[in-house]
């Protein structure tokens, strides 16, 4: 058990470092910080979506932003477009679960604003419909996935593809590389 349980850290670990040594990723985190700072600043909000545990880790994220994360602050325009329940059930019934987050990102997304989906494959329906209606509104698209992107390789302006295809791997990683933009994002918009 002990071994088992010493692999499955060291599983871990080894895809933080490949992300450590990644200079493109390291790079693109800067580059999305720098985003979400100008668009803040611009007056934009920030919408995350996912599905099962890339949900809680979107809302998670959102939290952080429209809460605080390290410094006591006003709250900054995120958050997660799943969490009104009645709008999500409605929709899944009366249309299709595939267009949960589109039909709201069409409803309330403005130009400028940026919307982050989280999938572990990439290929997500929902969230393909959704980057796809953020383009027409001319909303940026952030695409958090594993190795690769999968279909939204093609739909993100900037894609976080973690070179792993282990899904609780990739969602530990985009559990870091959220806290890290979060904490850097508060940082140069508060202390700026």
């Amino acid at each position: 058990m002990n071994d088992k349980i010493k692999n499955i850290i060291n599983e871990s670990v080894t895809v933080k470092t490949q992300v450590l040594n990644d200079t493109r990723l390291v790079s693109l985190v800067g580059d999305i910080v720098n985003l979400i700072v100008d668009r803040f600043r611009q007056g934009k909000h920030l919408y995350f979506c996912g599905n099962g545990g890339s949900a809680a880790d979107a809302q998670h994220l959102a939290a952080e932003f429209s809460g605080r994360f390290y410094i006591n602050r006003d709250a900054l325009p995120a958050e997660a477009l799943h969490c009104n329940t009645s709008y999500l059930t409605a929709v899944a019934n009366d249309f299709s679960y595939d267009l949960i987050y589109s039909r709201l990102i069409k409803g309330i997304g403005k130009p400028g604003d940026i919307l982050v989906g989280m999938s572990t494959s990439g290929n997500s329906t929902n969230i393909l419909k959704a980057f796809d209606t953020a383009r027409e509104k001319g909303i940026t698209t952030i695409g958090m996935t594993g190795e690769g992107g999968g279909k939204m390789k093609e739909l993100s302006d900037y894609l976080v593809d973690i070179p792993s295809h282990n899904t609780p791997r990739i969602q530990e990683a985009h559990m870091l590389l959220g806290h890290i933009i979060c904490q850097l994002v508060e940082e140069a918009y508060f202390r700026a």
